[in-house]
C-alpha cells in the first residue's frame, strides 16, 4: 500500500525534505517549459498550508557530480516563487553552509530550495555505499521526507531511494495522480483501447510493446520507430532512421498482433526530406515509394505523412483510452510537426481518458498551446511511465510501500 501524506500525521512546525523533479529545458538561463514546476505546486501548497517547513531538492541535467552554472536550479527557485506568490529561498549548495542556513531560516510555510542534487557524485553513484553517505547527510535536513518526483522513481538514486530509508517517508500527490491514471491504462481501461507509439527508436519501446500488446486494441507506430516496422514489411526506407538489427523484432511485432485480434497500424505516407534541418526541402510520399524523390537513397523520413495523421486521428477520436507516449515527427521544426500536431488535437477531442506520457511528447503539447486542462492527464515523467507499462518494479515507488 503506498504511503501517502496523511501517513505523516500533522506537519505544522516539521521540517518536510521534499523531492519533486523540476528537471526543466533550460538554455543560457531561461526555463523553456515549466510543466513540472507546475506539477509540483499541488504538493508545495498543501504543505504550506499545513505549516509545514519545506525543503525541496531536485536535480537539473547531467552535471556529472561536480557543480556546473549552467545546470543551476536558481531560475527554478525565481520561477517557483513566482508560481507561489511568495519568498523561495535559495541555496547555493546542498549539504554545505548555504544549505544549512537556508533551512535554519525556514519558519512554519515558507519554503527553501537547495542547488542540483547532482552537483554531488553522491546522487547518481552506482557505488551504493556513496548514495547512503549523502541520502544520510539530506536526511539532516528533514523531520520527515515527501517523494513527489514521479519522472524519477524508476532510478535508484540517493535522493529517491536511500533518503527515503533514512526519514519517515511517504508519496506527494503528484505520485499519487501518476499512479492512479497509470493503474487505470493496465487494469481495466474503458475500451476500445489505443496505444500510440512515436519517438526515435524500436528499442526504447520493446518492453512496453511486450507487455501491452495483449492489452489493447489498436497499437499505432508513428516517429523515427515507424521505418523499422516498414522495413519488417519489406518497404526501402531511404536514410530514415533504420534500427537494423530490430527488424525481426518487428516482424515478431506484427505477426504477434495479427494472432491477438489487435489491429497495429503502421503509416501509409511519411513527409520525406533531402536532409535533417528545419528548411530541408521535403515532400510527401505513400510508403511503397519513399526513395522515389530528388534525393533518392538519400532521403529521410521527418514525419509521418497527412493521410497516416488523418488514419491515426480518426482511431484515436474513435477511443474510450489513449496513451501517447513519442512524437510522430520532428515537431521541433515546423514544416515536420504536422503528424504531432494532428494527433495532439485528437486526443483533446476524445470521449474518455487522454494520457500524454511525458517527455517528448509532454513538451510537444505544450509547444502547440495546450496545458493540462485539455487532456485526461499530462505524465511527468515519461521513462518511469513506459517502465510502470512494462509491468517493473520502480525502486523510487517500492521504498515508498508501493507493489506493482
Amino acid at each position: 500500500m503506498l504511503r501517502t501524506l496523511e501517513s505523516l500525521g500533522p506537519l505544522a512546525g516539521k521540517r518536510v525534505l521534499l523531492r519533486c523533479d523540476l528537471n526543466v529545458p533550460l538554455e543560457a538561463g531561461v526555463i523553456g517549459d515549466d510543466g513540472r514546476i507546475r506539477a509540483s505546486l499541488r504538493t508545495i501548497n498543501e504543505l504550506i498550508n499545513a505549516g509545514a517547513r519545506i525543503v525541496i531538492v531536485s536535480h537539473l541535467g547531467r552535471p556529472e557530480g561536480t557543480p556546473d552554472p549552467k545546470f543551476s536550479l536558481a531560475p527554478v527557485a525565481q520561477r517557483l516563487s513566482e508560481l507561489l506568490g511568495q519568498p523561495v529561498t535559495f541555496a547555493t549548495d546542498t549539504i554545505g553552509d548555504s544549505a544549512k542556513t537556508a533551512v535554519d531560516s525556514l519558519h512554519d510555510g515558507e519554503v527553501a530550495l537547495l542547488e542540483n542534487l547532482r552537483f554531488n557524485g553522491g546522487e547518481a553513484s552506482k557505488d551504493e555505499t556513496a548514495r547512503l553517505a549523502f541520502a544520510k547527510e539530506l536526511s539532516e535536513f528533514g523531520d520527515v521526507f515527501v517523494s513527489d518526483g514521479f519522472g524519477v522513481v524508476h532510478r535508484k538514486q540517493a535522493s529517491v531511494f536511500e533518503l527515503a530509508r533514512q526519514l519517515p517517508s511517504a508519496a506527494g500527490r503528484l505520485i499519487e495522480s501518476e499512479l492512479k491514471v497509470l493503474v487505470q491504462l493496465t487494469e481495466k481501461p474503458a475500451r476500445p483501447y489505443t496505444v500510440v507509439l512515436g519517438g526515435a527508436k524500436v528499442s526504447d519501446k520493446l518492453g512496453v510493446i511486450d507487455h501491452l500488446l495483449p492489452r489493447v486494441d489498436s497499437l499505432l507506430i508513428g516517429g523515427g520507430m515507424m521505418f523499422t516496422f516498414l522495413a519488417a514489411e519489406g518497404f526501402k526506407v531511404a536514410s530514415s532512421l533504420l534500427e537494423q538489427e530490430q527488424i525481426e523484432t518487428a516482424k515478431d511485432y506484427i505477426s504477434k498482433a495479427k494472432a491477438l485480434g489487435v489491429e497495429l497500424l503502421l503509416p501509409t505516407d511519411a513527409v520525406m526530406a533531402e536532409a535533417f534541418k528545419a528548411d530541408a526541402s521535403h515532400q510527401t510520399c505513400q510508403v511503397d515509394s519513399l526513395e522515389q524523390t530528388p534525393w533518392g537513397k538519400g532521403g529521410i523520413g521527418l514525419d509521418i505523412g497527412p493521410s497516416t495523421a488523418e488514419l491515426f486521428a480518426a482511431r484515436v477520436r474513435a477511443s474510450k483510452t489513449v496513451f501517447w507516449n513519442g512524437p510522430m515527427g520532428v515537431f521541433e521544426f515546423e514544416a515536420f510537426s504536422s503528424g504531432t500536431r494532428e494527433l495532439a488535437k485528437a486526443l483533446t477531442e476524445i470521449n474518455g481518458l487522454s494520457v500524454v506520457g511525458g517527455g517528448d511528447s509532454a513538451a510537444a503539447v505544450r509547444d502547440f498551446g495546450y496545458d493540462e486542462a485539455d487532456f485526461g492527464h499530462i505524465s511527468t515523467g515519461g521513462g518511469a511511465s513506459l517502465e510502470f507499462l512494462e509491468g517493473k518494479s520502480l525502486p523510487g515507488l517500492e521504498v515508498l510501500g508501493w507493489q506493482n
